[in-house]
């Protein structure tokens, strides 16, 4: 029996009217009306008619979900309206729950958004895990956690990105990572390639001296921001082939 929707788990709310149950044959207590009320077509394509249909309240007969219990705890706490956080769900339990949410007809980027308990907690694992998250925001539109977690991915280096990540994540957002590359390396260039400005000559650095420092300045500004280039030309000319 799950310990977060047992019979007696949410004493607020509704009497539980419908029982589900993993794959591994753990029981969830639930109420559809409270479920209905966030999704109204949850679990309409999978179970083949509404929830709300009468035969689905016999709760000495449980619904099979074909998902386990780990990952269903995470979508009944979405459809709930409540954080899956305390029972400590880890990235990929995270990853498998959302990616099975389309099969039960739950848009995910219609209920993970910005203030949502699961926006919350995946943004809490994108310190770590950035790319990870990133690929699994852009795979299903969720927009706002893919620019939230975007931050983390400045010194990630792009060639380090697998095909299959790039697939998942699509030409768009691929493009999106590209071009935040891009635009920091054009920041690069206008800090290091404006050298420092001329002061009134002293005893101790004059014209000449300011000179000599100007052209330091230009050579090795234009090495680090050509040495900055190869890496990002590499990555582009990897990705055209």
């Amino acid at each position: 029996m799950s310990t977060a929707f047992h019979p007696n788990a949410h004493p607020h709310l509704p009497a539980v009217d419908t029982v589900f149950v993993s794959t591994e044959g753990v029981l969830f207590y639930v109420n559809s009306a409270v479920a209905l009320k966030t999704c109204r077509n949850a679990f309409r394509e999978f179970l083949g008619s509404c929830l709300s249909d009468p035969k689905f309240r016999h709760t000495w007969a449980p619904v099979p979900v074909d998902v386990q219990s780990a990952e269903f705890n995470v979508i009944l706490h979405l459809l709930y309206g409540t954080s899956p956080a305390s029972h400590s769900p880890s990235f990929e339990v995270l990853q498998n729950a959302v990616d099975c949410m389309p099969r039960y007809s739950i848009v995910p980027c219609e209920y993970i958004v910005p203030g949502s308990p699961l926006y919350t907690l995946l943004l809490s694992v994108a310190p770590l895990q950035p790319m990870d998250v990133y690929t699994l925001a852009a795979h299903h539109k969720l927009h706002d956690l893919a620019m939230a977690t975007s931050s983390h991915l400045l010194s990630y280096p792009l060639r380090n990105i697998t095909e299959a990540q790039a697939e998942r994540m699509g030409a768009i957002y691929l493009k999106k990572l590209m071009d935040l590359h891009l635009s920091r390396l054009s920041a690069l260039k206008t800090i290091l390639l404006s050298p420092p400005n001329p002061h009134s000559p002293t005893c101790r650095c004059s014209f000449q001296e300011q000179r000599k420092l100007t052209r330091a300045w230009a050579l090795a500004s234009a090495y680090i921001v050509w040495d900055s280039r190869l890496g990002m030309s590499y990555y582009l000319i990897v990705w055209t082939l």
